[in-house]
């Protein structure tokens, strides 16, 4: 079946009710990573479906989810991020929402920002948090945000072409060597969106959000 926007919800940082029951609003589909469903039970959400290996969702979560919505891959090599996004790619998902993947374990939430990258061609990918949004980038796109809001570009790989529109400070045709990230951090809305051009390379786009 194919699905449109999706919000993928991880076993990492507990989040606040209120703030899950914003980002559930926007989705048509709520899918749990593993033990990600007993995060969306303690905070009121009920999802959709549930995928990973299941060895760290609890019995409890089992039970009053139903078998019916556990989709289990027996698979040791990939994480259940992974298991997550290789199965809304099969199933033409367009836009994921990814939370609870950050905080915690600083390498596992460094692993999953970099994990994602062999899917951004294939869907929107953001991951979401109480305050900010970071985007994967490997290419250009146009961004909604809020005036003022703190904009940090972090290259992973150094970039070339890169033009910035709509930001107190400006790049036309730029390079962004990932030997000095922190050159670009700390940019700043002028308005209510703005544009990133990327020829080559990848960076992670951090959006501060009220």
């Amino acid at each position: 079946m194919p699905f449109s926007r999706i919000l993928l919800i991880g076993n990492g940082e507990t989040l606040p009710a209120d703030y899950l029951a914003g980002l559930v609003q926007k989705a048509d589909f709520i899918l749990a990573a593993d033990g990600g469903a007993d995060r969306a039970l303690a905070a009121g959400v009920t999802p959709d479906a549930v995928i990973g290996d299941l060895d760290s969702v609890s019995a409890s979560a089992k039970q009053q989810l139903g078998e019916e919505k556990f989709i289990f891959v027996d698979n040791q090599n990939n994480t259940d991020l992974e298991k997550s996004l290789d199965w809304l790619v099969q199933n033409n998902c367009q836009e994921c929402v990814i939370c609870g993947f950050a905080g915690g374990r600083l390498d596992f939430t460094l692993g999953n920002f970099l994990s994602v990258y062999p899917y951004v061609k294939k869907m929107d990918i953001c991951f979401a948090g109480p305050g900010w949004r970071i985007y994967p980038l490997a290419a250009g796109r146009k961004f909604t945000c809020q005036q003022g809001a703190r904009v940090s570009l972090i290259p992973l790989k150094t970039c070339t072409g890169v033009t910035l529109a709509g930001l107190k400070y400006p790049l036309t045709d730029a390079r962004l060597s990932w030997e000095h990230a922190g050159r670009s951090l700390s940019n700043q809305t002028t308005g209510t969106e703005f544009h990133i051009t990327l020829k080559t390379g990848y960076m992670l786009v951090y959006v501060e959000e009220n």
